[in-house]
């Protein structure tokens, strides 16, 4: 597990004003990303505040030295990928280094800044394969109970991490529209199927793992060693069309219904930033099986949890014309995961499958235990059969075209300064005729 250190000290600020006191990116915080800015090409940077310090600019300002500089110089390239290849080392070294150059105690370089106003955010890197998961056992459980009301979880859910092979292209930053899909649906009460825009969109509120180092083909990665292979995490909603899906799904599992789009927050929030927001994994339930060996680590039954509120809202056109707040939809924690993403890591490579720098794994829809912490719309309206009542008077099965929904997620704890992971929005627009 990352340490922490003077980077994470609650007394440092910064002479970047906008960030001492800023709700997702102050100086303790410092993500990864790749963006663009006046008609240049996309470029590292870190955020900080309201701005970005552009690392393309800092390597070629030569403030840094050694390690550091080189380090720099790699991850101030146009995408990500072969500086999170470097792993926890120089990630780190370049953590420090930039702590220091923003402190307030440091000379001020305003020309390294770049207003994140006037900036276009990427996809921080290249993701060359994405895997969903379903570790979040609340939303399993609520899903399964509708389906299978006396064994909601299946026999295999609390042996292994169940997860899919996803779609990287269509991974996009947020702000990017998402077109509603057209597939097959077949309601029960239709003889045939027919081909149409869904009619049952809905959202599901993950996290992103973002993998640093590889390994080999033919090697797993032992789970004490899992988490140095983790580069880092963002917010992901794995957009679902609920209709599609219940007709194709049998019995290969999500294809159309699921690769139509992905929204991830475009920023990477290192481990080393969320070193003082681990917790110890959530005990398991009396009677569940322990973990297999493969799976077990007590250093990372420990501290692999994550300390994180998550939060969902819902913007309307209804909403917006009367100028009233986006709704609420839900708001829970991170730590119900039944797996760590540690042990995410170690079951998908157990096999011998080759990670690789940039690849990106979806945690599954994290769920709290109570109906206020649900992560998906499925489970709020119960299948549709009860639904959301807004206050603009609209009513909500599943998402509407024009509805917006934005994720949520920030790291709290007592004696640290709290830190958030940006912006994961996207907003509905009608299919194609």
């Amino acid at each position: 597990m990352t340490e922490i250190d003077d980077t994470h000290d609650p007394r440092r600020i910064s002479w970047v004003a906008s960030a001492n006191g800023h709700p997702d990116f102050p100086i303790q915080n410092l993500p990864l990303g790749c963006f663009s800015h006046g008609g240049q090409p996309p470029r590292g940077g870190i955020a900080i505040g309201d701005d970005i310090l552009d690392l393309e600019a800092l390597a070629h300002a030569r403030l840094l030295t050694g390690d550091a500089q080189r380090a720099v110089e790699i991850a101030g390239r146009s995408s990500l990928n072969s500086f999170l290849a470097l792993g926890p080392g120089p990630r780190t070294l370049l953590r420090r280094a930039v702590s220091a150059l923003l402190d307030s105690r440091s000379r001020p370089h305003p020309d390294l800044l770049r207003p994140a106003a006037d900036c276009t955010m990427h996809l921080p890197a290249a993701i060359g394969d994405y895997t969903d998961f379903y570790a979040g056992i609340q939303h399993a459980t609520n899903v399964g109970r509708m389906l299978r009301p006396d064994a909601p979880l299946g026999p295999n859910y609390k042996y292994v991490p169940i997860g899919y092979h996803g779609r990287a292209s269509s991974i996009v930053a947020s702000g990017t529209d998402v077109r509603r899909p057209n597939g097959q649906r077949k309601p029960a009460r239709d003889p045939q199927p027919s081909f149409g825009p869904s009619r049952n969109l809905d959202y599901e509120l993950e996290l992103g793992i973002w993998i640093g180092p590889g390994n080999p083909l033919g090697t797993p990665i032992p789970v004490a060693e899992a988490a140095d292979h983790i580069a880092g995490f963002c917010l992901l909603n794995d957009w679902s069309a609920r209709d599609i899906q219940g007709w194709e799904y049998q019995p290969l599992g999500p294809f159309l219904a699921k690769s139509f789009a992905s929204t991830i927050s475009p920023w990477i929030i290192t481990p080393e930033a969320m070193a003082p927001f681990r917790l110890p994994q959530d005990p398991r339930a009396s009677g569940d099986p322990a973990p297999l060996d493969y799976l077990f680590d007590p250093a990372d039954q420990a501290g692999g949890a994550l300390n994180l509120t998550l939060e969902v809202t819902l913007n309307t056109p209804g909403l917006r014309a009367k100028g009233l707040p986006p709704h609420r939809m839900s708001i829970g924690e991170a730590r119900h995961m039944y797996w760590t993403p540690a042990q995410l890591v170690a079951h998908h490579a157990s096999a011998g499958c080759n990670l690789r720098p940039g690849d990106l794994f979806g945690t599954g829809t994290l769920s709290g235990p109570t109906p206020t912490s649900a992560g998906s719309l499925l489970e709020i309206s119960q299948g549709g059969r009860n639904p959301l009542e807004l206050e603009s008077g609209e009513v909500r099965r599943f998402l509407e075209d024009g509805d917006t929904i934005r994720l949520y997620a920030r790291a709290n704890r007592a004696g640290y300064v709290s830190i958030g992971f940006g912006p994961c929005a996207g907003t509905i627009v009608p299919a194609l005729a």
